[in-house]
């Protein structure tokens, strides 16, 4: 009884999170602009999707937002982990606290606050502003994954490597860039996502005439969702869900030939 319940508990967890996009995917088939009624299969929303011009500059900004963003925010939060590491624990303790804030911070307050600095500075509100906000916020979370795996260091290493002659710098992407790949790797992704998904940050600084998938949903929502966005979302998921099989598939491997 107690593993019935435990696999009935489980199922309905995931009948819970992934019912909505069932629908949603089911939807973005439907002939039919309504979603109380069924007109058939049918790909037209697909095509719709790609013909917007309106759709598609949203997603093109999203995603080059979403790369430029998760990489500058991950080169200037591996290297502030690297000078972090260094300072005494006292100060260390510090600037790590500060790194919390913004995390624990509302979004509304950074997006208005970031809104403001732009102004107050004279810096008109357009791409340029969405990329610097997206950057500041994803600099935090790059800095917690990478952290992790710089505090696992061995500096006795890059010291052996200096003392054989190695410059800092070849040191660096030979002895310590190795050992801290994976946090890089793991708040590249995690800033990537944080971006993609951003709304109210994006909101507040992005001005007019430019959009993200975010902010042409909320805006689409006061006049009704056209499904053409409905297969948009279900492409999203299914490119997802294909990169999480793809990465995951190397670990099952290698745990079998373990």
């Amino acid at each position: 009884m107690k593993k019935f319940l435990e696999r009935f508990y489980l199922v309905f967890i995931f009948i819970f999170l992934y019912a909505p996009i069932a629908a949603l995917v089911i939807l973005s088939f439907n002939e039919s602009k309504y979603m109380s009624q069924w007109g058939g299969f049918s790909l037209k929303w697909y095509v719709d999707m790609f013909e917007s011009s309106l759709i598609m500059s949203a997603l093109r900004n999203t995603l080059l937002i979403a790369a430029l963003s998760s990489v500058i925010a991950t080169i200037i939060g591996t290297a502030a982990c690297l000078a972090i590491h260094q300072m005494k624990p006292r100060s260390r303790a510090v600037i790590m606290g500060l790194t919390n804030i913004p995390m624990l911070n509302a979004d509304i307050v950074t997006g208005i606050s970031l809104m403001l600095c732009f102004i107050a500075f004279g810096i008109s509100l357009g791409f340029q502003t969405v990329l610097i906000a997206h950057i500041t916020f994803n600099i935090p979370y790059v800095i917690l994954s990478v952290m992790p795996k710089v505090r696992q260091l061995e500096p006795s290493t890059y010291e052996a490597a200096l003392d054989l002659g190695a410059t800092p710098l070849y040191a660096f992407f030979k002895i310590t860039f190795p050992d801290i790949l994976p946090g890089i790797l793991s708040g590249f992704l995690l800033a990537f996502t944080m971006s993609l998904d951003d709304f109210i940050i994006t909101h507040f600084t992005k001005g007019a005439g430019i959009n993200t998938l975010s902010t042409l949903i909320y805006s689409e929502v006061r006049k009704g969702i056209r499904p053409s966005l409905y297969a948009l979302s279900s492409i999203l998921f299914v490119s997802v869900l294909i990169l999480l099989l793809i990465i995951n598939r190397p670990k099952r491997n290698a745990e079998k030939n373990a």
